[in-house]
């Protein structure tokens, strides 16, 4: 077992044109200012790093590191999941997600797609400068449109979907394997790997590839009515990340988990701020302990109702609160009468 490590802050909601958001330096202050011990980057967000320049300076890279330790904080991990959702993109999306990608390549899906698999590529290598061994994406998505199966889906559809998110993940996974640097894809919907049997069937894909790993975030599980709790033992070993983020599930007789077309705050289904949804992180963060998981818990915050500063602040206590400083003896070490072979032979009965 190892301690979880914690707690660390999701900056991609918080980072903005307004001082102390505005810059790597301040916010990162902020960070620490509100209890967090790391923060977890957006490589897409100029204001917070240079891509370019991270993917290819260990020198920029040991400044940035630095410059964080100096106001309190690490980086815990880089994200690419603006870039990783552009990997993959079903052409009913395409003028929804031109928004993120630069204005060169808006309009131009193929040109899209090339940008976004060079800006993963450089995550990766700009995580490796770091001294940083995961980072977080989406996977992107084919076939989500077809989630429903009504009208009935043609046969093979779906597999010709996965088949081809899995040839453009391949190269980038292995790159990721030179670098040693695994690729945490967030179990999200709006992706094509939304959950245990799509990740899975990503896997078998991509040959089991090593470095295809899981980003947990319970919310996501929560509002699917997936068994977040057995997810932990399922993919104990695949899980690299963690996202503390709440949610809420509250059906009524006029709605469920699709939510009827309605905003955030009027779902059956909603994010909450640490602590305040049905999400049982007491059992989640026994769960990852006793699993052996060895990565950061990062507060992502997302609520329909809190002021975004309120739930950093308090985010990082419910981390803290949360986090299980693993024992480095048994409880019943007292009552431990020693080893003695020749006892235990006895004690079987065998040493007759």
């Amino acid at each position: 077992m190892k301690t979880i490590k914690g707690p660390g802050l999701f900056l991609a909601q918080f980072a903005g044109p307004a001082a102390p958001f505005d810059s790597f330096d301040r916010i990162t202050a902020w960070a620490a200012d509100c209890g967090y011990l790391g923060v977890q980057v957006p490589s897409a967000q100029a204001s917070l790093i240079d891509l370019d320049l991270a993917a290819t300076s260990a020198v920029y890279c040991d400044e940035l590191s630095g410059q964080a330790r100096a106001n309190g904080v690490q980086i815990t991990e880089l994200s690419a999941h603006v870039q990783g959702q552009l990997v993959a993109v079903h052409p009913a999306f395409d003028a929804a997600f031109d928004g993120f990608s630069p204005a060169h390549v808006r309009g131009n899906p193929k040109a899209r797609q090339a940008w976004a698999v060079e800006q993963v590529m450089k995550t990766i290598d700009a995580s490796a400068h770091l001294g940083l061994d995961r980072m977080a994406a989406f996977s992107g998505a084919l076939a989500w449109p077809y989630l429903y199966p009504w009208p009935q889906r043609p046969k093979g559809l779906i597999e010709a979907a996965f088949d081809e998110l899995a040839a453009r993940w391949r190269p980038i996974l292995d790159h990721a394997e030179s670098r040693g640097v695994d690729i945490c894809f967030e179990i999200h919907p709006g992706e094509d790997l939304h959950d245990g049997i799509t990740f899975e069937m990503f896997l078998d894909r991509v040959d089991q590839h090593p470095r295809a790993k899981m980003l947990y975030d319970p919310s996501h599980y929560l509002l699917q009515q997936l068994d977040y709790l057995e997810n932990i033992d399922i993919y104990a070993s695949r899980i690299g990340m963690f996202h503390v983020k709440d949610a809420e599930f509250n059906p009524t007789g006029r709605q469920g988990v699709y939510g009827g077309y309605q905003p955030w705050v009027d779902r059956a289904g909603r994010f909450r701020s640490p602590g305040d949804g049905q999400v049982d992180f007491k059992a989640i963060f026994s769960r990852l302990t006793a699993a052996g998981f060895d990565g950061w818990a990062v507060v992502e915050w997302e609520c329909a109702l809190k002021h975004p500063e309120d739930g950093a602040r308090e985010g990082a206590a419910f981390v803290r609160d949360h986090i299980i400083r693993v024992t480095d003896r048994a409880f019943d070490d007292f009552a431990d009468g020693g080893a003695d072979q020749a006892a235990n032979l006895r004690m079987l009965g065998l040493d007759r």
